[in-house]
């Protein structure tokens, strides 16, 4: 009786056994179902993890790590290093010569505009821009450079000195992008380099300025302490008043501060115009006009007819000559309070030849 009923009981085994198989499959497909829906590749059961975006984002961040270890550390501390130490600094040589007299010897500018390129940004020392005066370098071992061009040590122009009538309508600058006539630019010698002109005239303002590539020579014709006079013919507009031309004599008061006064002569005076004759021996940014404008007189005409001992007889308006060495001896010993007599016939018979040339465009 009992016999029976163990074997019913084997015979239910296997049925039981395989519903468990098949829930165990059905659970299997939940999980496979599950992989796929996550957005993963299907695994079989028993063959470890699946290959898919878990194990890439693993991978990518051990990489990452790894590559920002090996390359980060160092190049964000060398770039914050950088940041704190800020650009190089150039530091200024005892005996060295200054930064402004070697641009000049080298017929960059006056010492005065060279100043003012480097204030600009423009001159570059061993690759690092100097924006300070009063630097001295030693160009035997330092690389001087001007808008990225270096200059060359120990290689000076040869010394050039020339004295032009300047017409109206001209300016006196070496902007190569000045698109009005340039006073550089009515000297037509070919051998005449790279000249400035020493000081400057106004665009309406006429008559004679110097140019050269000598800075030692310019510095010491065209700064003030060192005295060296211009004379000026200038008309104001109505009739000026004997108070008005002492003020002028005395000094005026200006933005940068009071002129040290003039020597003036009454040629003429009308209800309509008057006309002086003034003698400076300084040059502030077109100081005539503004002391007379400080009185109350407006100038309306205004030429330089004498540089020192030099003076325009005998050269046209928009014509050059050279400086004889002559002339540029007296001009350097006037400026060391050296009294020089006028010659009255220099600057005759200098017009043609090599020695002067026509402004483009002038007959």
């Amino acid at each position: 009786m009992n016999t029976p009923r163990r074997k019913a009981s084997a015979d239910r085994k296997p049925a039981a056994g395989g519903a468990r198989s098949a829930s165990g499959a059905r659970r299997t497909q939940g999980s496979v179902s599950r992989t796929h829906t996550a957005g993963g590749p299907a695994r079989e059961p028993g063959k470890g993890p699946a290959k898919g975006p878990a194990r890439g984002a693993a991978k990518g961040s051990a990489r990452g790590f790894a590559k920002g270890a090996a390359k980060g550390p160092g190049k964000v501390a060398a770039k914050g290093a950088a940041r704190r130490t800020g650009p190089r600094a150039v530091t200024s040589v005892e005996g060295g010569v200054r930064l402004n007299k070697y641009l000049a010897d080298h017929g960059v500018a006056s010492r005065r505009a060279a100043d003012e390129l480097i204030l600009e940004g423009h001159v570059s020392v061993d690759g690092v821009r100097v924006e300070e005066l009063g630097l001295r370098v030693d160009p035997t071992t330092q690389v001087v450079e001007l808008d990225g061009a270096p200059l060359e040590s120990g290689k000076t122009e040869r010394k050039q000195y020339y004295l032009l009538n300047k017409p109206p309508g001209v300016v006196c600058t070496n902007e190569k992008r000045e698109t009005r006539p340039r006073a550089v630019d009515l000297v037509t010698d070919r051998d005449k380099g790279r000249i400035y002109t020493v000081g400057r005239l106004d665009e309406e303002s006429t008559g004679l300025i110097l140019l050269t590539n000598d800075g030692d020579f310019a510095n010491r014709v065209m700064h003030p302490r060192y005295g060296v006079p211009k004379t000026y013919r200038v008309k104001v507009r109505g009739r000026i008043g004997d108070d008005a031309v002492q003020k002028v004599r005395e000094g005026v008061h200006l933005a940068e501060g009071r002129t040290a006064g003039a020597r003036v002569l009454v040629k003429k005076r009308s209800h309509e115009y008057s006309h002086l004759e003034v003698t400076l021996q300084e040059g502030k940014n077109r100081e005539i006009r503004r002391v007379f404008h400080g009185v109350g007189s407006k100038v309306v005409e205004l030429k330089r007819v004498r540089i020192g001992a030099l003076t325009d007889k005998g050269l046209r308006a928009g014509f050059w000559r050279h400086l004889t060495r002559e002339e540029v001896r007296e001009l350097l010993a006037i400026s060391s309070g050296e009294e020089v007599a006028e010659a009255p016939e220099r600057g005759r018979g200098r017009r043609s030849g090599r020695g002067a040339g026509k402004p483009r465009g002038r007959r």
